[in-house]
């Protein structure tokens, strides 16, 4: 069999967990993010046990393509995103709700940290006044701290093994280099590693080598008003810089009351502030960012859809994202720049125009390839 395979089955769901210190606007942003109605309150642990939600990336080319190709159904890539609850100091020795955050972060695939950057006398603060630094400091230390004791038994675990089979040396040593990495306070994420010690890193699941993306939150005044001059974002870019982490400054008041919105009220809404995307949508976008992901997308009259890879995906490897069966019976992709494709304004133009590639199973996919895959059963 030739062609575009019907799916049986589909990717899970890409989890990110948005954490950060009580009353900093966590549960504010969830709301806004997935139009779910979490307990908001003004005091700490208010969230308990973690809201989920889902949202989806926003994506323009799906709308131009399901356009052109009137398809039956248009898919979106979805991201769930989870409310944890509010970290403190000594979480990992249990404080607070700390064992059961470190477990709820443990599952998410990316963390979204939101970072107090307004200063507001009626909003509770665990902390002694508005610190990016102190509030980023007592997340990063937590988890780290979490993060040694699990070291402690791998690097246990590796020199039991290494007794035995000399093939562990190289784990047991850069285990050891990431334990002395770790009691310097620094987070795993940061931490400067070969492919091989990659695969180490990964195996060792850590807390705080997972992708983090800050969400700088602030009044809506302030952030109508301007925020490059303001000294807590600042402080935040400093701080995400050493981590290689994107900040995206938002309000979480202002969006949850822009998602409570009519699609034609949100239409007038951006019309009056002279914006093209809201803060919301550009902080799922940089979430999937985040994530390691870019989107390949498959066209039809049946279904326009994106499909979330990482980058550095073969064409081999993204058809067995949409089944099994092709990745298995891989003979060749066709590929086209989605740019092209709707400058020539459809598939048959740019196969006269010569803009249509065969690709093989060792091509790497690039964000916004429209693909078709051919496969035999």
């Amino acid at each position: 069999m030739r062609g575009l395979h019907k799916r049986n089955g589909r990717a899970g769901k890409l989890k990110l967990g948005i954490v950060g210190l009580p009353n900093v606007g966590k549960s504010t942003l969830f709301n806004a993010i997935t139009s779910a109605k979490a307990e908001v309150a003004n005091y700490p642990f208010c969230t308990i046990e973690p809201n989920t939600g889902v949202a989806f990336v926003p994506d323009e080319r799906l709308d131009v393509l399901n356009e052109m190709y009137g398809a039956k159904k248009l898919t979106r890539t979805a991201i769930e995103f989870v409310d944890i609850a509010g970290l403190v100091e000594g979480a990992s020795q249990g404080k607070g709700l700390g064992n059961r955050f470190l477990s709820h972060v443990r599952e998410v695939d990316a963390i979204v940290h939101v970072v107090r950057c307004f200063v507001d006398d009626d909003v509770v603060h665990v902390g002694d006044g508005v610190y990016p630094a102190r509030d980023v400091e007592t997340i990063n230390t937590e988890l780290i701290l979490s993060d040694l004791e699990v070291l402690e038994r791998r690097i246990e675990k590796t020199a039991k093994h290494l007794k035995a089979d000399a093939k562990y040396q190289k784990e047991f040593d850069f285990l050891q280099e990431l334990r002395k990495f770790l009691n310097l306070g620094n987070a795993a994420r940061s931490f400067v590693c070969s492919e091989e010690q990659a695969d180490f890193l990964a195996a060792s699941h850590l807390l705080s080598a997972k992708p983090v993306l800050f969400a700088a939150n602030f009044s809506e005044d302030e952030l109508r008003n301007g925020i490059d001059d303001n000294k807590y974002f600042k402080e935040l870019c400093l701080i995400a810089k050493t981590e290689n982490a994107t900040v995206v400054p938002i309000s979480a008041k202002l969006e949850e009351e822009i998602s409570q919105l009519l699609e034609e009220e949100k239409k007038f809404f951006s019309q009056d502030t002279n914006s093209r995307e809201s803060g919301l949508e550009t902080l799922i976008k940089a979430s999937y960012s985040a994530l390691g992901l870019i989107s390949f997308l498959t066209a039809g009259p049946q279904e326009v859809r994106a499909w979330p890879i990482r980058k550095g995906t073969s064409a081999q490897s993204a058809a067995g994202k949409i089944h099994s069966d092709m990745e298995k019976g891989f003979i060749k992709a066709e590929v086209i720049n989605y740019s092209d494709l709707v400058a020539c304004g459809g598939i048959t133009k740019a196969k006269e125009k010569g803009l249509v590639r065969l690709e093989g199973k060792s091509y790497v996919i690039r964000d916004g390839d429209v693909v078709l895959f051919r496969f035999n059963v």
